[in-house]
């Protein structure tokens, strides 16, 4: 582990991580199958839920791609919004995937980072997508390789995010653009100040999640886990894999750990040791990457790689400023290990933290490959 001095955000404190990490046993050595597997759901405390009640709600085609807004409900909260997108006029079973929207401070808006729907995306996505995604709606271009592709939003973003007036007064006053004797300062879009608010509720929201015994991890999983048995189970879908970028490579990390069912998983800047995050990389995550209890249960490559043999895709961003590069080394190095069989591929790219276009094409033609297997 890091010498405590080096632990800046913990300054003279830093002697905790080595009390805690030698009292509390974490990051033991694990292995994958399914022992490990049911420990980290235990942990992370995944829900058990199921899209219930799916309806279309419209319909609409654009250029080459055919879309469907439908909607369900997992048993709480508003009902779930999501994208299936498909290539125009082509009839029969398609492989499907799972496109996982990330996180990037952005709650407002869920499917729409990566996935065009019948209107035109709002400015804050256009520019989210060209900070992070070079510009695509990258779910439409995976539909247009000949996948059937489903985009949902999940709890706190897009069609689940919390009202304003369910968040306490201190946070939700952060919405407000007030500028000199309460006027508004018209400096910031209604949704860029509701993401100010969103980013402090999530503290909120993860105290509700670890007091009911689950976790924001485990709420979310339990959410995509119901999105890909309604994939699989459609009978114009085969064989179904899942990708992410950041958050949504978390998510796509967790759905290929706890669901056998799927076939294929790609990851892309988001998978890293926690030991070696613990010098200076903490704060600028989500709390869904720290579920209570999981690093008592393993080191999260170790999780990313429950899935063996099965196939795992993670491309490595080298510039990325949310890890250090020397846990991403050690991430890769680690599942390759636990992952003999030839089932993974690590690919490190020149690239910030980001799922750029060359590094969209790797991932496109790997789930084209895998999934035709």
């Amino acid at each position: 582990m890091p010498e405590p001095a080096g632990l800046r955000h913990l300054g003279e404190f830093s002697g905790l991580a080595e009390l805690a990490w030698r009292q509390r046993g974490a990051f033991p050595e694990a292995v994958p199958g399914p022992a490990l597997r049911r420990a980290a759901r235990e942990a992370v405390g995944v829900l058990d839920l199921a899209a219930e009640d799916v309806r279309v709600e419209r319909a609409w085609t654009a250029g080459d791609i055919s879309g469907e807004e439908l909607s369900w409900s997992v048993g709480y909260g508003p009902r779930t919004r999501a994208y299936l997108l498909r290539p125009r006029g082509v009839a029969g079973v398609l492989p499907g995937v799972v496109a996982l929207h990330c996180h990037a401070g952005m709650k407002w808006a869920g499917k729409d980072k990566i996935a065009d729907g019948p209107e035109l995306p709002a400015p804050e996505v256009l520019r989210l997508r060209r900070d992070l995604y070079g510009g695509r709606a990258y779910a439409g271009e995976l539909a247009r390789r000949g996948f059937a592709v489903l985009v949902h939003d999940v709890l706190g973003w897009g069609s689940r995010r919390f009202p304003l007036d369910a968040m306490p007064e201190p946070v939700a006053a952060l919405a407000r653009d007030e500028g000199p004797a309460g006027r508004p300062s018209g400096r910031l879009s209604e949704a860029d100040r509701y993401d100010r608010a969103a980013a402090q509720h999530e503290h909120l929201l993860e105290k509700y999640c670890t007091l009911l015994g689950t976790s924001l991890a485990g709420a979310v999983a339990g959410e995509d886990l119901a999105a890909a048995a309604y994939l699989r189970h459609r009978p114009d879908v085969g064989p179904v894999g899942c990708v992410g970028l950041s958050g949504g490579g978390l998510r796509a990390a967790l759905l290929g750990a706890f669901d056998p069912g799927v076939r294929a998983v790609a990851i892309a800047a988001m998978v890293c040791s926690y030991r070696d995050m613990l010098d200076r990389h903490v704060t600028r995550h989500t709390w869904m990457l720290y579920p209570p209890g999981l690093s008592r249960v393993c080191d999260y490559p170790a999780l990313v790689a429950a899935r063996a043999p099965d196939p795992l895709l993670v491309l490595y961003a080298e510039r990325d400023e949310l890890f250090p590069p020397a846990g991403m080394r050690r991430a890769h190095e680690t599942i390759a290990r636990l992952h003999p069989e030839g089932g993974y591929e690590g690919v490190f790219f020149d690239a910030p933290h980001a799922f750029d276009v060359p590094m969209q094409e790797h991932a496109f033609a790997w789930l084209a490959d895998r999934l035709s297997r």
